[in-house]
Parts: C-alpha cells; sequence; structure tokens
C-alpha cells in the first residue's frame, strides 16, 4: 500500500505460477444529484410544450445525446458553453435542421419547438405561460439560464466518502462552489512517485516492439491487436487465475488500452482526467496524477494515450493534450486542440516520431469547429502540419458538399488512433459520417472515408470512400489493419455497416469486400470498384412511415478493435447483429434476421482470400477489442461480465472467468520477469444496445 493512499479500493491477489490474469476493474454508483439553478425571468415557452419535449427527446434523441451516447450531453457545461451566446431562435434553427443525424431536417415545426421548450426548462430556465413557435421574438439563452448553476438537472456528482470523493483537501477551495453543488478535489500529483527504471521509447521501438511490451493502442503500427508471447497456449490456458485487481474511477465506461513498459502499466480514466503507473506484475500504485476537470456527465474521452521518449501522452475531457514524464507522472507541456462547444481529443498515435491526434465531436456547423487530423512535436506540442477532414469551397474535395456554407459543414471526425507504414510514410485515418445538411447532395468528403496522409507533410496520398453521403450515423471511422501479402501491401478495414473492405494501402485501390453482418442499407456493391449503392428510401427519406434498416446505429462493427493473426493470416472482429426501425419520431432496435436472438458475434477472415475461417455467436454483444498471440489463443470480453480464451483455429472457448462487472476496453498482454499476464479493463454502461 502507498503511504497516503487511503481510500483505494483495491484487491491485490498474488496466487503464483506461470500463468497469470490481470484484471484492471472500475467499479461504484455515483451518488447525489446537482440541479441547475432556475433564472427569474420566464422564457419563451409553456410546461406543458416543455413536458411534450421531455417525452420526444427520450423516444428520439437521447439514444445519442443521454449518459449512453456518443453525442454530446445537451444539459450542463457543455450546453452553456455553445449556447449562453445564443438565442432560442438559433436553437431552434440548429434542431429543425440539422437533427436528427439519421434524416436532418425531418422534424416537424412543433416538434422541433417541443424540444427547444425541453432543453431550456433542463437547463434551468422557467416556463412561461406561451408556446414557443418558429416566430417567437429571439431572446439570449443566458438571460434564462443561470451561468452560476452547480451542474446539469439530473446529473450525477460524487457522494460524500469512498472512490468518490475528493483526494485530499484544497486549501484554496471556494466554499460558494461547494454551497453550488461543485465537488472541489485536489489536482496535480496526488500521489507521488518515480518509476526506478524506465528506458525510454525510441522509433526502433515503435517499429520492433518488444515482445514484453504493449507500446501503443494496438500494440504495432499495423494495428494488429497481436501479441508474439506463447507462453499462455491452448494446452494450459485453463490455468489461468487472478493476480492482481485495480479498482478504477466510478466513470462507469472504461474503454481505455492499458499501456506497459519495462514492467510499469499506464492507465487512465475519465472522470477525473486521472493518470496512473503501477506495477504491471503486482498491481501496486507507482504514482498519480490527477489532471481535471471533473466530468458532470458520463461520456467517453480517449479511448488511447501514447508513449515515446521518456513521456506519456494523454487527452483529456476538455480538449486539452498533456505530455507527461512517464517516470513521475509530472506535466512537461501542454496544449489546447479546442475551445469549441463540446470537441473531444480523438485518435492519438506516435509515428514517425510525431504525435498525431484526430479531433473528436467537431460537429457544430460553424466555421471554427471544422475537424482535422494535425501532426505536433513531441517535445513542446506545436504543430507540424494540419489535414482538414471537411473539405471546404476551393479546397479538393470541396465540391461534394454542393452549394453548403462552409462554415455549416460539419462532421468527418477522426475519433479512432490512425496506424502507419514506416516504409511508405503514410498514416492511415478513417473519419464519421458527415453531420450537417440534407442526405444525397454529394459525397461530403471527407466522410466516412479512409484516409491515407503523408506522416512528414500532412499531404493527402489517397482516399476511399465507399459510399456517398447517409443519415444512419454508420461511421467507417475504425481501424485499418496493415497486412503485407507477398509485395502487395494491403490494408483491412470494417464500420459500422459490419463490411470487411480490402484496400491497395499505397495506391487505394478496391481489391475486395465481404460483409460479416446481414446488411440492407446497400442494393448492390460494385465488385470493381468498390463503389456501394444506398437504398432509395435512405438518400431520399421522408417523414411519414417506418424505415428499418441493418445494421443499427450501434454498428455491425463498432470501436472494439479486429486482431489480426500473422501466423494464420486471419482477422479476427467483434460484430453485432442489431437492427433499428424509426417510426415517425421512435426508434426500436431488434435483433438481426437469422441472428436466432443473438446480438454477438466473433467472426474470423482469411485476409488473403475473405473467406471465413469460423464465426462464434451469443445472445450478450461482445465490449472489447479481440486480443490475440502467437501462442494460439485470443481473448474477449462481452457485456455479460465473461472474459474468454478461446482458440484461434476453431473458436471454441478454452477458459472464461465471469468478472465483477461488464469487460470493456482494449485487453492487453505483457510479461514481466518471464511471467506472461492478460489485462482487461472493466466498467459499465457501455452502450450496448437493448431490445
Amino acid at each position: 500500500m502507498v503511504k497516503g493512499r487511503k481510500n483505494l479500493l483495491r484487491t491485490s491477489i498474488a496466487l503464483g505460477g506461470s500463468l497469470t490474469f490481470g484484471a484492471i476493474i472500475g467499479v461504484g454508483v455515483w451518488g447525489t444529484h446537482a440541479v441547475a439553478q432556475t433564472s427569474n425571468v420566464a422564457g419563451p415557452f409553456s410546461e406543458a410544450q416543455a413536458t411534450a419535449g421531455q417525452t420526444l427527446f427520450d423516444g428520439r434523441c437521447a439514444t445519442c445525446h443521454g449518459t449512453s451516447g456518443e453525442a454530446a450531453p445537451l444539459t450542463g457545461d457543455s450546453f452553456r458553453k455553445l449556447w449562453n451566446n445564443r438565442t432560442t431562435q438559433d436553437l431552434y434553427n440548429r434542431i429543425r435542421t440539422t437533427m436528427p443525424v439519421d434524416n436532418p431536417g425531418s422534424l416537424s415545426d412543433g416538434a422541433a419547438s417541443s424540444l427547444v421548450a425541453y432543453l431550456l426548462r433542463e437547463n434551468g430556465a422557467a416556463a412561461g405561460t406561451a408556446p414557443f413557435t418558429p416566430t417567437t421574438t429571439p431572446v439570449a439563452i443566458n438571460t434564462l439560464i443561470s451561468t452560476q448553476a452547480g451542474g446539469p438537472a439530473g446529473s450525477a456528482t460524487p457522494a460524500g466518502g469512498g472512490r468518490g470523493a475528493p483526494r485530499g483537501n484544497n486549501n484554496n477551495a471556494d466554499d460558494s462552489a461547494v454551497r453550488r453543488g461543485v465537488v472541489v478535489f485536489k489536482t496535480g500529483i496526488t500521489v507521488p512517485g518515480t518509476v526506478a527504471k524506465y528506458t525510454p521509447v525510441t522509433e526502433e521501438m515503435m517499429a520492433h516492439p518488444p515482445a514484453s511490451d504493449w507500446l501503443m493502442h494496438y500494440r504495432n503500427y499495423a494495428g494488429w491487436s497481436h501479441s508474439p508471447l506463447k507462453q499462455i497456449n491452448a494446452k494450459n490456458v485453463h490455468n489461468l487465475q487472478l493476480r492482481w485487481a485495480w479498482a478504477l474511477d466510478d466513470g462507469e465506461r472504461q474503454q481505455m488500452t492499458p499501456l506497459v513498459h519495462d514492467g510499469v502499466m499506464f492507465v487512465s480514466t475519465n472522470v477525473d482526467n486521472r493518470v496512473q503507473a503501477l506495477n504491471a506484475k503486482t498491481g501496486d500504485l507507482i504514482w498519480e496524477n490527477t489532471i481535471g476537470p471533473r466530468l458532470v456527465s458520463v461520456q467517453n474521452a480517449q479511448r488511447d494515450m501514447a508513449l515515446y521518449g521518456n513521456q506519456l501522452f494523454l487527452g483529456t475531457t476538455d480538449a486539452n493534450v498533456y505530455a507527461l514524464d512517464a517516470r513521475t507522472g509530472k506535466i512537461n507541456w501542454k496544449m489546447k486542440l479546442s475551445s469549441v462547444g463540446d470537441d473531444k481529443v480523438g485518435g492519438m498515435m506516435v509515428a514517425d516520431g510525431k504525435l498525431i491526434i484526430g479531433l473528436g465531436r467537431c460537429d457544430e456547423p460553424i466555421a471554427d469547429d471544422r475537424c482535422y487530423i494535425a501532426a505536433y512535436d513531441v517535445n513542446d506540442g506545436h504543430q507540424l502540419w494540419k489535414f482538414y477532414t471537411v473539405a471546404y469551397s476551393g479546397e479538393p474535395g470541396g465540391d461534394t458538399w454542393g452549394d453548403m456554407p462552409n462554415g455549416s459543414r460539419s462532421g468527418a471526425d477522426a475519433w479512432i488512433a490512425g496506424t502507419y507504414d514506416p516504409k511508405l510514410k503514410l498514416t492511415y485515418w478513417g473519419t464519421g459520417q458527415p453531420k450537417a445538411g440534407p442526405n444525397g447532395i454529394g459525397d461530403k468528403l471527407f466522410g466516412n472515408t479512409t484516409i491515407a496522409l503523408d506522416a512528414d507533410t500532412g499531404k493527402l496520398k489517397w482516399y476511399y470512400e465507399p459510399a456517398p453521403d447517409e443519415g444512419l450515423d454508420l461511421d467507417e471511422v475504425f481501424e485499418k489493419v496493415l497486412v503485407d501479402e507477398g509485395p502487395q501491401k494491403i490494408l483491412l478495414t470494417s464500420g459500422k455497416k459490419g463490411i470487411l473492405w480490402k484496400l491497395d494501402r499505397a495506391t487505394g485501390k478496391f481489391l475486395g469486400y465481404v460483409p460479416m453482418v446481414f446488411q440492407n442499407v446497400f442494393t448492390k456493391v460494385d465488385p470493381v470498384t468498390g463503389r456501394a449503392t444506398y437504398r432509395d428510401d435512405i438518400l431520399h427519406r421522408t417523414p411519414e412511415g417506418s424505415r428499418s434498416s441493418c445494421p443499427a446505429a450501434s454498428g455491425g462493427h463498432n470501436w472494439q478493435a479486429s486482431s489480426y493473426v500473422p501466423e494464420d493470416d486471419l482477422i479476427v472482429t467483434p460484430l453485432e447483429q442489431i437492427c433499428v426501425t424509426t417510426t415517425g419520431e421512435m426508434i426500436g432496435n431488434y435483433e438481426a434476421p437469422a441472428s436466432d436472438g443473438n446480438i454477438g458475434r466473433l467472426s474470423a477472415y482469411y485476409a488473403k482470400t475473405l473467406k471465413p475461417a469460423w464465426t462464434i455467436q451469443q445472445r450478450a454483444p461482445f465490449l472489447t477489442s479481440a486480443l490475440t498471440t502467437a501462442g494460439g489463443i485470443g481473448f474477449v470480453g462481452d457485456w455479460d461480465r465473461t472474459f474468454r480464451a478461446f482458440d484461434l483455429k476453431t473458436g471454441k472457448t478454452l477458459w472464461t472467468v465471469r468478472l465483477p462487472t461488464t469487460a470493456q476496453g482494449y485487453p492487453t498482454v505483457y510479461s514481466v520477469g518471464g511471467e506472461e499476464f492478460v489485462a482487461v479493463p472493466t466498467g459499465y454502461n457501455g452502450g450496448s444496445p437493448e431490445v
């Protein structure tokens, strides 16, 4: 136990033997509620209208904007930062013309007006007597909502005591802040310590990672999520036992990637933007830096950190990037990526000695919220190059947005880490869907696109967009897996549509595809160009009637990364078999046809031929990435708290353990002192669909 660490919930059990299993566990429930203060000024809406708006929000909007969704919350600080300097008419126009994301502009005037009323009331505005209408005189939102609110109505703030309590005393704490409901907590080096032996991470290490380490998000530049360790194999995996467990912050979701170098594990959590260095063999804490700020709503931030030299790079929930001394946790430098709305640090990696980052959640249709991928100097954070993923007029791809004004174009955020080919000097990234304008006006580049950029200059080498604009929230942003087939260099990637695409990574040429789950959004895919055609009712949706589509917005494949097995030429991918029906303003999920009620699916395909090798299916969705090893086994975790090892040749389950809560995030394999370990984060509220 580290001296001074009194409120730590930790279990460290040494069971002996050479086969070990480490669990990184996030547990606990957040308590009390802080309610936004109400202004004395009557708002331009009625109570009945706000109540109707709440019903509409719960049925139509909460899927994305609720605590389990990917979109920005519409209460509290996030709402005030974006809307306090705007008017009620601005809010109405935003909702009426750009929402919902799967069919912008389809809301009626009355529905959009009711949502305005609900959001104003939810953020502390007092109801008036007359309902809001599109012709209501605009009112400045900052006159209706107190800027001193302690948090969004209904938001969770930590109760006193336990893991949710402030760590230590803050002598500079503002008592008025405490009275307002703001939880004051100590930031900075909250537990000091120094890594005894630490070797600087070099470019050679990144290109050829030591077998014992897990240095980056996917372990290697090629995005394999595969370990060359083979001590744990199909014959002895049943002997795995828990070696230690570490309690993470009570942040519900834990979708991070533990990094391991020189026997030290680095973990991060989103609630307090806390970073910790652990002894990877024993689970003991070495140092801790609580950077802050403390979140007032549950949401995802970074899923990845990066190591290079003596530094550990972290993106925080307020869109800052920090370079920490990996040996002590002290901050070397920081920079701000964005000050707009709820923008976030997206995917992060180090390649060619540069820190490369994508901007995430940059979906406000305003000129200064334009998504991009950029490279920064690892020594001080100054920008080296920037590539905008939303093309403006006069730029390559700018005409694919039709006549939309530049400032109204948004989306195409790079929220998942890229990969890198050191020989071609190219870095490969994916983007999310465009988030502005009606469907069918063009490709809206570079949304839902695989992008190859020159790592030295950031210039576009090639891009591949499998289909034009869509309004189904079916991102193609996920991992780009790099594989060599003799002299041919290929790239494998799959998105929410559940299709595995195969490209030449030197040229971007389409080489083939295979649907991994049932999909009906495309009527055909051109076998030569790879260009897909949407159903007409998806491109030209009308607000009347109902429409079903497969997969649903949760995706056939989502952020849970696939793994490539070089020994067997297999790519193993966690999948979901779920569809959605939209009827008017309501959405309902249902199991995909022929799934027999099994939402979870794990499938393996041969990279060279794209032919299936095996598939396992189950009711519970898989909520971790796939992890494979040279020992012939893979690991994956699910929503039902099961973490399992499976045979890579057959998919057969070889070993399982039931965890205290949902397995999530990116498992890692590493070794210390000749022992091979497997570590998996856990949490709850993983955003999985319920049907």
